[in-house]
């Protein structure tokens, strides 16, 4: 039975590598979106942009609520 699997899985390995490859870096970018610096740092420009007028108020309350949406892992509904 180990013979014919490994056999008939051996040409789908490929395949295999490059979804656990995929499921890595979502994991990864996942970390990094709750972490609190990169939330900081996001949250910052979006004040910034504010204040040099770059965006409105509504569309600074708008990307405040999608980071925190981010950071909390909720998604819109």
């Amino acid at each position: 039975m180990g013979l014919l699997s490994l056999l008939f899985g051996w040409p789908l390995a490929p395949v295999k590598g490059v979804i656990r490859l995929g499921e890595l870096i979502q994991e990864q970018v996942e970390r990094e979106m709750r972490d609190p610096a990169a939330v900081r740092r996001r949250l910052e420009a979006i004040e910034e942009a504010r204040r040099s007028g770059r965006i409105s108020e509504e569309e600074e309350a708008r990307a405040v609520e999608e980071v925190l949406r981010t950071m909390t892992g909720t998604r819109r509904g």
